[in-house]
């Protein structure tokens, strides 16, 4: 999630425009959740804390002069919060059940993000460290995770950039010794029993040492042959937010009479709580916000959409397409698609998108984390436009890319712009080997197929009907995270650019018309094997 990009909600929350306040506070919250839940490791205070941090931010947010900074501001309240709660804990006595963990965020975050193996490991091994170390963690987990900058963990925990490059490495190295401590565990080693015959199960200081001090002295526990430990930060990339749990936001939407900020906040209150009456999961601004356990992910706008900039013709937002266009007319849907091209000018700022409606969109079928294994789908239905977010892992399987494909195709489909600051062969930040989101020397590359049209970190669409989009990696590992977006919202990722710190801004593609280029790898057709739909898409009548 990036502040920039809710610059327009953020100055109409401002300005008193409650709907706009409702996509703000439910569009953070997840954030906010994940920070203060991993940081208490889900104790009972983590409502209270999460709910305090919320309606503080509403409270002050007409103090916030620069809505470029409001994610760095909100997680700054949050880490202030937590800091008060551990201050209010060691200067009050304990009453009764003040050390009940409403629930263990480690296992939620297994459990609902579906972790497996070593990022498993990870999520269990946060049990393990000190309150200290937990609540950087907090910080850098979402870091790595691409949700939050150096810059901003600094600003948060209150030292410099120098100083936090120290505390995080210190802390990863006590991650790493619980990592080993969770390994342990969950071996065979013939010596470990006789050292926790004593243990209760419950991880605490003492038993850390008790534990670390085995493992680097068991030649079973520290070295079994052919295992290959995967550094944590590799591992967190890409990870989802946990998902807000429905008892939580129940409780912050019904605690609205605890203050003054609640009477202006009814609105969002009740939305958040009008969505959590169904079982789904509701998206509002392009947040993820769970309940009822399923995943079924809707998007519908607040409010009629604005003036259009640039109004499609009546033929590209038709749907059905018509099977028998008439002599008079040439049918152009779909005679325009991807291909290979060249980056544009990074310092190229775009100009206007072009308006399509926007009725909602309805996604089906992915799991909590997105697309991150071969033969995961999902459906979107629907008018409007949704994003692909692209994550490449050489790191992990470089090689050929086997791309994602689009079948089943009922209606249009467009590709209409590209952004997220760069093109996935863009060279890195602060890379001195030439090293890409595709990947470089110390990690192999990600091989795109030949005439293939490279990615950007960020790729819309615009949809009026359905279609599938299949997960179909190969020998070269990567992940798709997929999330109904706005107009408005690609504006505004695509008008990011070099003077707010990317590499680049965005590029265009949606013509405003049927000559808008399609996805390379489209059909209507559903085929067997849907890694064998074709590079040059054939979608016409």
């Amino acid at each position: 999630m990036d502040g920039r990009q809710w610059r327009s909600t953020i100055g109409a929350a401002q300005a008193g425009d409650r709907r706009a306040l409702d996509e703000l506070v439910a569009g953070w919250l997840p954030l906010v959740y994940n920070i203060v839940g991993r940081a208490l490791n889900g104790h009972a205070d983590v409502d209270d804390v999460v709910q305090e941090t919320m309606l503080r931010a509403v409270d002050n947010l007409g103090s916030l002069r620069d809505p470029d900074s409001f994610r760095s501001w909100l997680v700054a309240i949050a880490m202030r919060q937590i800091r008060d709660r551990a201050r209010r804990r060691t200067s009050e006595p304990p009453a009764d059940g003040s050390g009940v963990q409403a629930a263990d965020f480690a296992e939620l975050t297994v459990l609902r993000l579906q972790l497996e193996g070593q990022r498993r490991e990870v999520a269990e091994a946060v049990r393990w460290l000190d309150d200290e170390d937990r609540q950087l963690l907090s910080l850098w987990w979402l870091e790595v995770a691409g949700e939050l900058t150096r810059r901003e963990l600094a600003s948060a925990v209150g030292i410099s950039r120098q100083h936090a490059a120290v505390r995080v490495q210190r802390m990863k190295e006590r991650l790493e010794a619980a990592r080993g401590i969770v390994r342990a565990l969950g071996s065979a080693c013939p010596d470990l029993g006789s050292v926790t015959t004593r243990w209760d199960g419950r991880p605490d200081s003492v038993w850390r040492k008790r534990l670390a001090r085995h493992v680097r002295g068991c030649a079973y526990c520290s070295g079994r042959p052919g295992e290959s430990v995967v550094p944590a930060e590799r591992l967190l990339v890409g990870i989802a937010l946990v998902p807000v749990p429905v008892a939580f936001t129940l409780s912050l939407a019904l605690g609205g009479g605890k203050t003054a900020v609640a009477a202006t906040t009814v609105g969002w209150s009740a939305k958040v709580l009008s969505a959590l009456t169904k079982p789904a999961v509701a998206v509002t601004a392009g947040a993820t916000i769970a309940a009822g356990g399923a995943y079924v992910v809707t998007q519908t706008p607040d409010r009629p959409p604005p003036r259009a900039v640039a109004t499609p013709t009546a033929a590209s937002t038709a749907r059905p397409p018509s099977p028998s266009p008439s002599p008079s007319r040439v049918e152009l849907y779909g005679t325009v698609v991807d291909a290979v091209d060249s980056a544009p000018s990074a310092a190229a700022l775009p100009g206007a998108l072009p308006r399509r409606a926007e009725d909602g969109i309805t996604a089906t079928g992915a799991p909590a984390t997105g697309l991150t294994h071969n033969g995961e789908t999902i459906t979107l239905s629907g008018v409007g436009y949704f994003r692909v977010r692209w994550q490449i892992l050489p790191g992990e399987r470089p090689g050929d890319l086997v791309m994602p494909t689009w079948t089943g195709l009922d209606g249009k489909l467009f590709h209409v712009a590209s952004g997220g600051g760069h093109r996935m062969d863009d060279v890195q930040p602060g890379s001195t080997d030439g090293t890409t989101w595709m990947g470089g020397p110390s990690t192999g590359l990600a091989v795109l197929p030949s005439g293939t049209q490279q990615m950007w970190q960020n790729e819309y669409f615009w949809i009026d009907g359905t279609v599938t989009l299949h997960q179909n990696e190969g020998s070269a590992d990567y992940n798709l995270f997929v999330q109904p977006s706005t107009w408005d919202k690609v504006t505004e990722d695509i008008r990011t650019g070099p003077a707010q710190t990317a590499i680049r801004y965005g590029l265009i593609r949606d013509t405003g018309d049927d000559t808008t280029p399609v996805p390379q790898y489209l059909t209507r057709s559903t085929p067997a094997d849907q890694a064998t739909v074709r590079q040059r898409s054939r979608v016409t009548p």
